[in-house]
């Protein structure tokens, strides 16, 4: 009898490579149950920066509520985020949420260890009368008054976002990952960009991102963005670059 040999090879041949990886993933975090102001300011923040928020994914997290929401009560939240264009691919909250989370085809994740940080784009006042103050060291915020420029002499550490609102952002010290920068206007750093970098976050198509080096997890202008896998195929990776609106995308070119 003979054995094809062949078939032996093909069922050896691996078809999918199992990696890890290390993904920057949005987290909505409910600090109270009112799905009409939630769908509010969820727009808000949307119309600022509506490119940002297309086809992301996010996780729900519940951590700052009872266990007593309903299956009807979280489909509504759940079908707001992806009215907006957010797809929502987990809960984060104790065990007692994990029925809610099979119940609507998600995954559950254990509660956050504080290190997240907020991403202090501007809303509405009510909106951020509703936001809770952060209070973890490691989500620091710094902000320049409104309307004037923002001078950062020391480096920014990961976890860390500073926001310029009215003005443009300059960073006179490396930037490091998982840290992030906002502007209204430009944003200038003066030494590797390796966070996150948001310019004209209130609209400004004409606002320009110029940094000595570029290994940002994600640059933004007028919520039009690329990320770091699409920012590592250009050729001015690791270069002295600036980036800035065309249309509908980003270019970027060399300093």
């Amino acid at each position: 009898m003979t054995v094809d040999t062949n078939l032996d090879l093909l069922d050896n041949d691996p078809v999918f490579n199992l990696k890890g990886g290390m993904l920057t993933v949005t987290v909505i975090e409910v600090v109270r149950l009112d799905t009409g102001r939630f769908a509010r300011q969820l727009g808000d923040k949307a119309a600022q920066a509506p490119n940002l928020f297309r086809d992301t994914p996010v996780v729900l997290s519940l951590e700052k509520l009872d266990a007593h929401m309903n299956v009807s009560t979280l489909a509504g939240l759940l079908q707001i985020c992806r009215n907006h264009g957010l797809v929502p691919v987990a809960l984060r909250g104790s065990e007692n949420f994990r029925p809610l989370a099979q119940q609507s085809g998600l995954v559950l994740m254990p509660p956050g260890r504080g290190r997240d940080r907020a991403v202090e784009m501007p809303v509405s006042d009510d909106a951020a009368a509703a936001t809770p103050a952060a209070t973890e060291p490691a989500a620091e915020t710094a902000a320049a008054a409104p309307g004037q420029n923002k001078i950062v002499t020391q480096p920014i550490r990961s976890g860390q976002q500073v926001y310029a609102p009215g003005g443009d952002l300059i960073v006179m010290a490396p930037v490091s990952a998982g840290s992030e920068l906002l502007a209204d206007g430009n944003i200038h750093v003066y030494g590797p960009l390796r966070g996150r970098a948001l310019a004209g976050v209130r609209g400004d198509t004409q606002a320009r991102i110029f940094c000595q080096s570029l290994e940002a997890e994600l640059v933004s202008v007028a919520g039009h963005y690329k990320v770091a896998e699409d920012l590592r195929k250009e050729s001015l990776w690791k270069s002295a670059v600036h980036v800035c609106l065309e249309g509908d995308s980003l270019k970027i070119a060399a300093l």
